[in-house]
């Protein structure tokens, strides 16, 4: 069937989609969400069919940008449209739906699809959610790595010796990694760090680096600046590593399921070369891993999936029951970080986190006495400096300083309404309210906090500040905090929590971090 095309400006992020009219998908024999195989001169695609009977007429085709970039046809030019059968890949997502265990090949099918745009939503849904129920094993985990490295783009350094740090995420302030990565590069080290952006925390790393410098750059220019400097802090959205991860995200987070943690962090590390990976599980009650023997499990199959895929994986079990540091936000964390690498402030737990992840790094690889080494390079200012040349050579400031950073002008203080001791924080509480403040979308929202866990306070006293960007928004965080308490003060540790007097929806905050 011949059908006229046209541009209908709709944007499917990367999705070949095609609408017909309804009469047209009659004559085809084809429902919505079914395929099409579009041919114009020597060029073919496979797309996904949405039907309608009002936006396209009969004898017309409407195109995504997408398909229509493919084929660069002009407005109204004429291409042959057939009916095309289902991608093999769907027969394994059946079968995974069913329990069977999946091979690297099916798994592969699988992920090319998901990236090339031949599996609808629903497909992607019913193959993570498949995951979820089914259960995914460490060498199905080792094959979705690998599967994942080989639809997007590596790195290919030239170092034989590659280390990493990454966090399975979930403790508000952790910026960790802004100490980290100079301190191992200033040791000689090479550490490409490629982050992400918040998906529901307050800041995700490139968020927060992102204040400091440019973190969008290309591959070319990771290259360039880990040549000069052994380090980066970049995105990795911004040259599409493992990019299967950042479509399977927008499926897991509104099912609030993770069943990919595993292999999706091995993927991006695999991707940039790493040999040596530190890997950061925060535990604790306001974390996303509640316990020390569900943080162990995790650990070993980490591990046990670095061997599979090549990788020397080390775990630190640290303390996620309030935030690191005494800033969540990226302008605040981002500010705080250098603050600490310039000696300005000592905020004991981000020194003494960055320092033992560091030092770990160091241990694996055969230096003495890690931390105490990682603590002499922050202390002696080679931190500072190394991080002063990675803002330069991603197009930064190298001259930067704390008070350039521009925090949000609207603030608010929350006090406490009674003598103590901080007794519990609520983690994601705090988050909630970063949030609602505007956070991560305006980086100058965020908040100070002023006092943490075993912190004396008296009545009146400052617990913590909201900052924003627009003032609205702290009209809705000091609606949201007229009913919670996000800080417990108490005189000692006290048996009542709440007391919960009607049946309510519960608010199941879901951490999905990268």
């Amino acid at each position: 069937m011949k059908l006229r095309a046209k541009y209908l400006g709709l944007e499917t992020g990367g999705k070949p989609i095609v609408i017909l009219n309804k009469e047209d998908a009659e004559d085809l024999g084809i429902r919505s969400l079914g395929r099409v195989v579009l041919e114009f001169g020597r060029h073919k695609l496979t797309s996904i069919v949405d039907i309608t009977n009002k936006v396209v007429s009969k004898g017309s085709i409407g195109v995504s940008d997408t398909v229509k970039d493919f084929f660069k046809f002009k407005h109204g030019e004429e291409v042959e449209v057939n009916i095309s059968s289902s991608p093999s890949s769907l027969q394994f997502i059946i079968n995974k739906v069913k329990g069977r265990k999946l091979s690297y090949e099916e798994l592969l099918e699988v992920v090319k699809d998901v990236v090339q745009g031949n599996l609808s939503e629903i497909e992607i849904a019913a193959f993570v959610t498949a995951l979820h129920l089914q259960g995914i094993d460490l060498d199905e985990a080792a094959s979705l790595s690998r599967a994942m490295v080989e639809t997007g783009q590596t790195l290919n350094l030239s170092r034989k010796l590659i280390v990493d740090k990454h966090s399975v995420g979930g403790v508000p302030g952790d910026k960790t990694t802004i100490l980290v990565v100079p301190i191992v590069a200033a040791a000689g080290l090479v550490i490409p760090k490629t982050s992400s952006r918040a998906i529901t925390s307050a800041a995700g790393t490139a968020d927060r680096a992102e204040c400091l410098m440019p973190v969008n750059i290309s591959i070319e220019e990771v290259k360039r600046v880990v040549d000069k400097t052994n380090g980066c802090i970049v995105w990795g959205g911004s040259f599409a590593l493992a990019p299967a991860d950042d479509i399977f995200i927008q499926v897991e987070y509104p099912l609030s399921i993770d069943p990919l943690l595993l292999p999706s962090i091995m993927a991006k590390k695999k991707a940039v070369g790493t040999n040596f990976l530190a890997l950061d599980i925060p535990t604790g009650r306001g974390a996303k891993i509640k316990t020390i023997g569900d943080a162990d499990i995790l650990a070993k199959d980490f591990i046990i999936l670095g061997k599979k895929v090549g990788i020397n994986v080390q775990c630190a079990l640290t303390y996620g029951e309030q935030p690191i540091g005494h800033t969540i936000g990226s302008a605040l964390e981002a500010k705080e970080a250098l603050e600490v690498l310039m000696r300005i402030k000592n905020e004991r737990d981000l020194i003494d986190k960055a320092t033992h992840i560091a030092g770990l790094i160091f241990d694996m690889v055969g230096k003495k006495n890690g931390t105490q080494l990682a603590l002499d390079i922050l202390k002696s200012g080679s931190a500072e400096k190394k991080l002063r040349e990675i803002i330069m050579m991603q197009g930064g400031d190298p001259e930067i300083k704390p008070e350039d950073i521009e925090i949000g002008s609207y603030g608010v203080d929350f006090e406490s309404d009674r003598d103590g001791i901080v007794l519990w924080i609520n983690n994601g509480g705090l988050v909630d309210i970063a949030r609602a403040a505007g956070s991560p979308k305006y980086k100058g929202a965020g908040i100070i906090l002023h006092k943490k866990l075993g912190d004396p306070v008296k009545k009146g006293e400052k617990l913590f500040t909201v900052y924003a960007e627009k003032d609205v928004k702290l009209e809705k965080v000091s609606k949201s905090l007229e009913s919670s308490r996000v800080i417990g003060i108490g005189t000692r540790m006290e048996m009542l929590i709440h007391e919960v007097k009607e049946i309510e929806t519960p608010h199941k905050r879901f951490i999905l971090e990268r």
